[in-house]
């Protein structure tokens, strides 16, 4: 593979992303409000028409601090940045703060087709983009150090596979059965639960065989 021109290291990358993060959770919270001057009733009809809302948040709250996440475990080894990783930091860090629309989509026209496949999409692509940092680096072993991972690399490499094609099926399934769809979502759960499990074994599986005796 052609060894690109390193172009610093990844520390400004990393900031960058934490506050792209940050904003874009903050930007989840400007549709929870309730108006003024409300009456008793008034006043717990608008909190009825707030769960949709609520719901959308903690959807994406959970995914982007899922991919933060996921960000920070990725650059935990790297110690150069080339040009292709910074286009492609950049362009997941732009997914990510374009994530906030697609949930208002999602709380205030969520039994449309659309905002389902337009949020599914979003989320896709910026799983897609971290999928392809992971191999990049994978790939690219001179832009990283000899510190170990912070997560299984294998396994990790799973986990993001399976939430880009979890929410890639999600798009046709939603023009078949229609927003319904949504609820696919949740075999992420016992999907990221056996994953996580598996990598605690092979963690125990390392540090049984590297100690002493």
């Amino acid at each position: 593979m052609r060894k690109p021109t390193p172009e610093g290291g990844p520390e400004r990358l990393v900031t960058l992303a934490d506050g792209v993060f940050a904003i874009a959770i903050t930007l989840l919270v400007l549709d929870l409000s309730v108006p003024r001057g409300l009456n008793s009733e008034e006043y717990h009809d608008a909190l009825r028409d707030l769960l949709p809302n609520l719901g959308a948040y903690a959807i994406s709250l959970v995914v982007l601090a899922g991919f933060w996440r996921e960000h920070r475990a990725i650059f935990r080894t790297v110690r150069q940045v080339d040009g292709q990783v910074i286009s492609l930091t950049v362009l997941g860090l732009g997914t990510a703060a374009l994530l906030p629309f697609p949930t208002a989509l999602l709380s205030e026209y969520g039994d449309e087709r659309v905002s389902v496949v337009v949020y599914s999409a979003v989320v896709a692509v910026l799983g897609g983009v971290h999928l392809a940092l992971a191999v990049l680096f994978a790939r690219r072993p001179w832009l990283r150090d000899d510190a170990a991972p912070v997560r299984d690399e294998e396994l990790s490499v799973a986990d993001l596979a399976s939430t880009v094609a979890v929410f890639l099926v999600t798009i046709p399934l939603t023009l078949v059965v229609g927003p319904a769809a949504m609820w696919w979502w949740l075999v992420l759960v016992p999907l990221k639960v056996w994953l996580g499990r598996r990598e605690s074994t092979v963690r125990q599986g390392l540090s049984g065989g590297s100690s002493p005796g």
